[in-house]
């Protein structure tokens, strides 16, 4: 019964629940964007205009969230525990900081860079079941494959079945890769952009919220155009099944991909994800900043009339 009072009282408890708030939000807004993003990945399927046209008129608009419920599960659970995290890691290293001053740069990125690696124990088989729920009806999967997998908890029993845990942890290694220097990235350009816009809200927390909009979705871009080549491969890592080994491995990935479809295929679905990037972390990051607030009941929250 006192749990969550107990909970709450705690500033990690406050940061845990508003990150999970911050992930409800990033995986709701963006998640069709990011099921094109995965289908241009995966195969030369075309712009993602004519990807778009193609499922919604083929197997209907909820085909755009097909999968979703893997990652809406598991990333409210996810988001809260990388946000706890960094707050935690962007202080431990830089003790010289006071408590009552924000962290430092140097911390931020630090911070940023431990959470992305440790995060991706827990991202990388969420991901793998995503990819294969997104991808069921492509060229990626076998006929008639796609009808006995119904949801998340079906592929994912699936895997384990047919490749056991290591092959839940398939694409682990280039996960690590992708998100340890993104999340160095993420963190520290959020941190960054939002004193610049706004000087002095990095310990006063009274930015507005266009700020935190602006911030996050930029935060969210950079992010992603520093590891995109390896998302690319990741996706293309995952999607393959133990049954239809394509690739050996990360550096055999880049290579044959390269030589079949040329440097492009690196950067192909970048202009999906830059368009769900900044709409999924200005999200991400208003949500939390928001819930943070109210959990702590110690600032307001600005609006129009104070302006970036």
């Amino acid at each position: 019964m006192d749990f969550w009072p107990e909970f709450l009282a705690n500033s990690w408890g406050r940061e845990f629940v508003a990150g999970g708030f911050g992930g409800i939000a990033g995986i709701i807004s963006g998640y069709p964007l990011d099921t094109l993003r995965i289908h241009q990945q995966s195969s030369n399927s075309g712009s993602a205009f004519s990807i778009l046209k193609n499922m919604v008129k083929n197997e209907g608009p909820s085909s755009l969230y097909r999968g979703m419920g893997a990652p809406l599960a598991s990333v409210t659970i996810q988001n809260a525990i990388v946000f706890q995290m960094y707050a935690i890691m962007s202080r431990a290293f830089d003790t010289s900081v006071s408590l009552s001053e924000p962290p430092s740069y140097t911390g931020v990125a630090l911070g940023g860079f431990s959470t992305g690696a440790i995060q991706s124990l827990v991202l990388a088989p969420v991901e793998l079941v995503k990819i294969r729920l997104q991808l069921r009806s492509s060229n990626y999967t076998r006929p008639g494959q796609a009808d006995s997998h119904k949801g998340p908890i079906d592929v994912a029993r699936s895997i384990l079945r047919r490749e056991g845990l290591r092959g839940m942890y398939r694409g682990f290694t280039v996960t690590v890769l992708r998100d340890a220097p993104a999340h160095c990235v993420y963190f520290w350009s959020y941190e960054y952009i939002r004193e610049q816009f706004h000087p002095g809200c990095r310990k006063d927390g009274q930015e507005n919220v266009r700020t935190m909009l602006v911030a996050g979705g930029l935060a969210g871009v950079s992010s992603w155009v520093c590891c995109y080549p390896l998302d690319v491969v990741k996706t293309r890592l995952q999607a393959q099944t133990q049954s239809s080994q394509k690739y050996s491995g990360i550096i055999d990935c880049f290579r044959k991909s390269v030589q079949a479809e040329g440097y492009g295929v690196l950067w192909r679905g970048l202009g999906t994800a830059v368009s769900r990037a900044f709409v999924v972390n200005g999200a991400v990051f208003s949500a939390y900043e928001i819930a943070l607030r109210c959990l702590f009941s110690n600032g307001n929250i600005q609006t129009e009339k104070n302006t970036i």
